[in-house]
């Protein structure tokens, strides 16, 4: 009996969801971003599967282009989601002006090297800089989790909030270049001075506006099955970017906004909703470098483009990911970073983590699905663009991303990574009850330490459901003896717990979310 297309389909779709779940152990090891590897399954079955799906083939392109856009909607509306605002706040200034100033400043420095060293136009020199502009912070924090360890001080949040902020000021740029190579008699160029706040502060409005709607859709929905509720979700992120790119805002800004709103809004079902956006987030990431990587062939890296240097395209790509990490960045890290309360080194640091990932990628085939119905001049531009980013952004994992850890302790900023094992107990909130589930961290200046249970005499109303110890976990008993960097999981109203925090665990920062 021979396997239908229809079934070996469904096999392969099944080992690329495997391969993604595995590879995320293997890049753990390989201390890789597990971006790399998902490309090369996209090179693998572009290059050498010969499946009709080059960048010459202009509904693949237009394939491409979707799933990019749909899934970076919902890896920045994921990482809003687990964004505390209460560490947003700390670096807010800074991290603001990296994730649009820092944006602008890199596109420029990058767009002169592209001009001087390939002889492009400023249009599209400007272009390409405006599409690698931006960072990734999934590669960031893979590389750091990879080893183990964490930084000093509020540099984790700014490189968190600069990362899930500064694509929609990339993909705002790439856009207006875009349509401005395709008709430059619509406008001009300093349009863009007041097309950008525009877009930006609707795309904000509609974020938080979608978040708190989404919060009142989840509390108020009663719906008769709880699968729904992630379905509820779903809709809720493709709303944050349709609705937004109607009204003439930035969809991808509206997305991490409305996902950073409902982070830190409590409503039923959010811890759930937390969980299944992570895993769609990762199932995004799957199919959205998979696809990218189908894309790309071996033949077009490694050919020598007529214009410019007579050099193959990898080369070149070589050479512009060397001015991006050794010019750009550091120059547009330093001029946003000039009135910080961040030193010489951590700003070294911050430039040095200016990895590339899966958004100029993506947004490489914006301009490849406007101009492949254009001239075969802009059409070839467009495809030697694509591939010139291609090659910056493996260039940017493989040298920044080996190298993070090493020069992060060469420069004393790194410490030890504080991992807890998670709770195998968990409260979701449904509307049914008031009460919240939190984990205390016991330090040495707590009235708690080496006290029985008993002996602490909690208000009545508080119950202690576990007690975490090294990576166990205990369930408490009355004379169960309370130590140094022990985790008690507590059940209680919002303000018990909040006398909780300040009379019997000092140091514990709770907060409602």
């Amino acid at each position: 009996m021979e396997l239908s297309e229809y079934a070996v389909n469904f096999l392969v779709l099944a080992g690329l969801l495997l391969y993604g779940v595995i590879s995320s152990r293997l890049s753990t090891r390989m201390n890789m971003p597990v971006l790399l590897l998902f490309l090369a399954v996209g090179i693998y079955l572009g290059s050498f599967q010969k499946l009709d799906f080059t960048l010459h083939k202009g509904a693949a392109v237009q394939f491409a282009n979707v799933v990019g856009t749909v899934a970076m909607a919902f890896i920045l509306y994921s990482g809003g989601l687990e964004t505390d605002m209460r560490s947003v706040k700390k670096i807010f200034v800074p991290g603001i002006l990296l994730s649009t100033l820092g944006v602008f400043i890199t596109a420029v420095v990058l767009a002169v090297g592209v001009h001087l060293l390939l002889g492009w136009t400023w249009a599209w020199s400007f272009l390409l800089g405006a599409v690698v502009s931006s960072t990734d912070a999934a590669a960031v924090f893979a590389v750091l989790r990879s080893k183990g360890v964490s930084l000093h001080g509020n540099l984790a949040s700014a490189l968190e909030f600069e990362s899930g902020s500064n694509d929609p000021m990339a993909a705002l740029l790439t856009i207006f270049m875009v349509s401005f190579l395709k008709n430059p008699e619509i406008g001009n160029l300093w349009q863009f001075a007041w097309v950008f706040p525009v877009r930006m502060i609707v795309g904000i409005i509609c974020g938080v506006g979608i978040g708190f709607a989404g919060k009142w859709l989840f509390n108020n929905a009663k719906l008769d099955y709880e699968g729904l509720y992630f379905v509820l979700g779903i809709a809720v992120v493709i709303a944050s970017y349709g609705v937004t790119e109607c009204v003439f805002g930035n969809g991808f800004m509206a997305a991490y906004c409305a996902g950073l709103t409902m982070g830190n809004l409590r409503y039923n079902y959010k811890k759930g909703q937390i969980r299944f956006n992570n895993g769609l987030a990762w199932l995004m990431q799957v199919a959205m470098f998979t696809v990218l990587g189908m894309l790309v062939t071996f033949k077009d890296l490694i050919s020598i483009p007529p214009s410019g240097l007579h050099t193959a395209v990898w080369v070149r790509g070589l050479l512009l990911g060397a001015v991006l990490m050794f010019v750009a960045r550091p120059v547009a890290v330093f001029l946003c970073l000039i009135k910080s309360k961040f030193n010489i080194r951590e700003r070294l640091l911050i430039s040095w983590m200016g990895l590339r990932g899966a958004a100029p990628i993506v947004l490489a085939t914006f301009p490849l699905a406007a101009h492949l119905s254009g001239n075969a001049e802009r059409s070839e531009n467009a495809v030697l663009l694509f591939n010139l980013v291609f090659c910056m952004v493996i260039v940017s994992v493989l040298i920044q991303g080996r190298t993070l850890m090493p020069f992060a302790k060469l420069l004393k900023l790194d410490c030890p990574l504080q991992e807890k094992k998670r709770m195998p107990l968990e409260l979701e909130d449904t509307g049914t009850h008031d009460n919240i589930m939190h984990e205390f961290e016991i330090d040495k200046s707590s009235p708690c330490v080496n006290k029985s249970l008993a002996e602490i005499n909690l208000p009545h109303e508080a119950r202690v459901m576990l007690v975490r110890r090294g990576g166990k976990f205990e369930i408490p008993r009355g004379d169960t003896v309370i130590a140094t960097h022990d985790g008690l999981l507590i059940i209680g109203s919002h303000d018990l717990l909040h006398k909780l925090a300040a009379e019997y665990f000092p140091g514990n920062d709770y907060f409602e979310n």
